[in-house]
């Protein structure tokens, strides 16, 4: 499956001189227009010489500037067919009135869903899938805002296994969660802007101690994908004040639904006994 723009760049962003980067962001904050106007035009309006975006192109591993438009006019017709349709429907259905906040938030969050679905690298997520399966210790890294979802993440996944740990819970050392990892390890970090220093620094100890590390953010730029393994970048864009984290849910439940899938017998047997102990310890209301 082709890697979307992001994907590509997201490995590669860190490695890229300081004009390189400057057309790699422009072509992320403007990809209709890459795709769709002449580079000659594009040049004059980021202040960067042609020969700079076929640099970049090729720095990435695009065979030249044309891949790199053929590969973003994939995308967005592939995104455009999977839910503009959708989309017109809910403007449609509000059109005649006031939409408000939470319907343009719907919105949002509906149309990153839909983007999500559409650049998903699914072998990478497969890999990444068999790796937590196979991991001695699983680590979850979420600070900030990413808190909430790294422990829902790490709850759900607990009713699986029992190799599954959330970092620095209830003021716990994150450094001793890290203590002892190694290549039979994987460590999930979740970061987005404002960067948490802690989940960065998490990344490179468990990649320098040689752990397979994921890193779920909504940017290129994050200082994590240096050290990652695998990556995703799970579009959060919203007209909230907070970046959407929707889209990051989703990728987190479908993980552990893929998971599931995999677990076998042992799995099922450990979700019924954990059901169990929840009645006998009175944790859920029986009614």
């Amino acid at each position: 499956m082709q890697l979307s723009f992001e994907q590509q760049l997201s490995g590669k962003y860190a490695s890229l001189s300081a004009k390189l980067k400057e057309a790699a962001d422009f072509v992320v904050a403007n990809p209709i227009d890459v795709a769709t106007r002449s580079l000659r035009t594009l040049s004059k309006e980021a202040n960067l010489s042609p020969a700079t975006f076929s640099r970049m192109s090729t720095a990435l591993g695009y065979d030249s500037y044309e891949d790199l438009r053929d590969v973003l006019r994939s995308g967005i017709e592939h995104r455009g067919n999977s839910f503009s349709h959708r989309v017109e429907a809910l403007q449609q259905r509000h059109g005649g009135g006031d939409q408000g906040f939470l319907t343009d938030h719907i919105l949002d969050c509906a149309a990153n869903l839909q983007n999500l679905e559409a650049a998903i690298d699914r072998p990478m997520l497969e890999s990444c899938v068999e790796r937590l399966h196979a991991a001695r210790n699983v680590l979850v890294v979420g600070a900030l805002g990413s808190t909430g979802i790294a422990e829902y993440l790490t709850y759900m996944a607990s009713f699986l296994a029992d190799n599954w740990s959330m970092a620095s819970r209830m003021g716990a050392s994150l450094a001793s969660g890290l203590v002892g990892m190694s290549d039979q390890d994987v460590l999930i970090v979740m970061t987005k802007p404002p960067f948490a220093s802690n989940a960065i620094n998490a990344a490179r100890e468990a990649h320098d101690a040689g752990a397979f590390v994921i890193v779920i953010t909504d940017t290129h730029t994050c200082p994590a994908l240096v050290f990652a393994s695998a990556q995703f970048i799970v579009p959060t864009e919203s007209r909230h004040f907070f970046s959407s984290y929707a889209a990051t849910v989703v990728l987190c439940e479908g993980m552990i639904g893929m998971l599931a899938g995999r677990a076998g017998a042992p799995a099922m047997a450990r979700i019924a006994e954990v059901e169990l102990r929840n009645r006998r310890l009175s944790e859920v209301w029986a009614g």
